[in-house]
């Protein structure tokens, strides 16, 4: 436990931060880590990184010292026995991604749009479209980019919103949805994570599932950011350039800056989209949560019994079994998409393409997770976390903890435009140190790593998620990036001081005085936008 520990996560953001790349970076820390865990030695580093993602595919036993003929031997020897958390968890992504491009390209979410043009009559009800669209579809952040926008964007190009404030609404609804969302790829992909933070910690006192449920009303960027677009569309609060842009939209009927030309508008998928219908959007999502749930609950109640514990709610959410529940329910809502889809009768070679494309969607999030697993288990056999504690401990106030990693957290995902990469490498570190500074503080530093994330994902012009909301709503990227900012760090700075409080008032108390200094320093802002006019 030195400070060279420190090195691989650092060089990993850094590097992300000049190259842009994140799996590059996390496979030049990885590297870099596996060697120093063996003093240099190339054959040995290599053995252990094998090692490691050989382990997310196949759950085997190998001996000391590990060697590629006892990982080999381990292998065969359990009858290729799968590993049915990591394994499952990448399938269930890939599955999500098919899911996603086979219900746009059905026609389900132009058909729900029609639909919406003609029982939405006021400009207060469009607003509310794509906010409440956002909450409903929270498997994915870049189905939900892409749709919402689609969706929404006929409703409220009629009634003069401009497409900057339906970038907002759209951006604002899909990552802070789907990271408090335990049946989304962002929760899969959060709960993975956690389960190896609690295991390396020896922390049995809650399942990862029951952390993940726990963190939600912890993660007050999400909070505020979800809170603010209420309030912009029910209290008619636009700032900064986002006034200018609806006020040209209500007197002009001009939706986006016709000087930069036309916006790029839509995804595709590869295949020209068919008639469909809205239950094509509906059914899948609704199949892919019942399904999802039914299999928790039966899951949890077997697992329970087995434990010889009783069967109440929580010894359900505890002993169920996520990933399975997770696959089978992705799976299920798979076939329900695809039966949707083949109602249409698309040209058969234009399904696969679509299929191919959906998978293909999926690669860079599956890539990003194995890397981040491997990362996650050299840094914690490194002993980073534990180092960076013991100069916490010494130098900062444990209740600054969560606060000091809303910040940096921040700071990473808006230099590297990517949530799901900072989570890798901060999720570890910080679980470490909440293990040994203060065990307490766990849940709420995970918690504001993520919230952290979340923020600097909303701000940062290289975000996947920045790009494609701007994408999906036909709005100009620079402009939605603008537009945005404002919002974003108002969330931010309220969100931060409720990470100041968290750890001294408690969960809800915080949450609820977080929300009241949101919605008085709108109230506020607006009163001296107006005494200003």
């Amino acid at each position: 436990m030195d400070v060279y520990s420190i090195i691989p996560p650092l060089l990993a953001l850094i590097l992300v931060i000049l190259t842009r790349k994140v799996l590059l970076s996390l496979g030049v820390s990885i590297i870099l880590g596996a060697l120093m865990l063996y003093d240099f030695s190339i054959p040995k580093a290599a053995t252990e990184i094998v090692h490691i993602v050989s382990s997310l595919f196949f759950s085997y036993e190998v001996a000391e010292p590990v060697t590629f003929g006892g990982i080999a031997n381990g292998i065969v020897e359990s009858g290729f026995a799968i590993n049915d958390w990591e394994f499952f968890i990448l399938l269930f992504l890939i599955l999500l991604g098919m899911v996603a491009s086979f219900i746009s390209f059905s026609g389900g979410s132009t058909a729900f749009g029609e639909w919406a043009v003609k029982r939405i009559k006021t400009r207060k009800g469009a607003q509310l479209l794509p906010i409440v669209l956002g909450f409903i579809i929270f498997i994915d952040d870049y189905f939900n980019s892409l749709t919402v926008g689609n969706v929404s964007r006929p409703v409220t190009d009629r009634h003069r919103i401009s497409r900057a404030k339906l970038a907002y609404y759209v951006d604002s609804t899909a990552a802070p949805i789907c990271v408090i969302a335990p049946l989304s790829s962002w929760g899969a992909y959060i709960i993975t994570i956690i389960a190896g933070v609690l295991e390396k910690n020896e922390v049995t006192d809650y399942s990862a599932f029951q952390a993940f449920l726990s963190m939600i009303p912890m993660n007050l960027y999400a909070m505020t950011a979800l809170a603010m677009v209420f309030v912009v569309a029910l209290y008619k609060f636009d700032i900064g350039l986002m006034k200018k842009h609806e006020d040209l939209a209500i007197r002009e009927g001009v939706l986006y800056d016709l000087s930069k030309g036309e916006p790029e508008g839509s995804a595709e998928t590869g295949a020209g989209e068919q008639q469909g219908k809205i239950s094509y959007l509906i059914l899948p999502i609704v199949t892919l949560v019942i399904v999802t749930v039914g299999f928790m609950i039966t899951t949890g109640i077997s697992g329970a019994r087995d434990e010889g514990v009783a069967v109440n709610m929580m010894s359900i959410f505890e002993f169920t079994d996520i990933s399975r529940s997770l696959l089978y329910g992705a799976i299920v809502g798979f076939l329900t998409t695809l039966i949707c889809t083949l109602l249409t009768k698309p040209a058969l070679k234009d399904v696969f393409v679509v299929g191919k494309a959906g998978f293909k969607s999926m690669l860079p999030a599956v890539c990003i997770l194995l890397l981040a697993w491997t990362i996650s288990s050299i840094i914690g056999d490194l002993g980073t976390g534990a180092y960076l504690a013991s100069l916490v401990s010494n130098g900062i106030p444990p209740f600054l903890l969560p606060l000091m990693l809303f910040v940096i957290a921040g700071i990473s995902a808006v230099s590297t435009g990517t949530s799901w990469g900072t989570f890798a490498i901060l999720l570890p570190i910080a679980g470490d140190m909440g293990a040994t500074v203060d065990s307490s503080l766990l849940l709420p530093m995970l918690a504001a790593v993520m919230a952290g994330s979340i923020f600097g994902d909303h701000v940062s012009p290289i975000s996947d998620t920045t790009i494609l909301s701007a994408a999906g709503s036909g709005s100009h990227h620079i402009d939605h990036v603008m537009t945005q900012l404002p919002y974003a760090i108002i969330a931010a700075v309220v969100a931060a001081f409720g990470f100041f409080l968290l750890p001294l008032l408690g969960t809800v108390i915080t949450l609820v005085i977080t929300i009241v200094v949101l919605i008085l320093v709108a109230v506020v802002i607006k009163k001296v936008q107006v005494k200003n006019s």
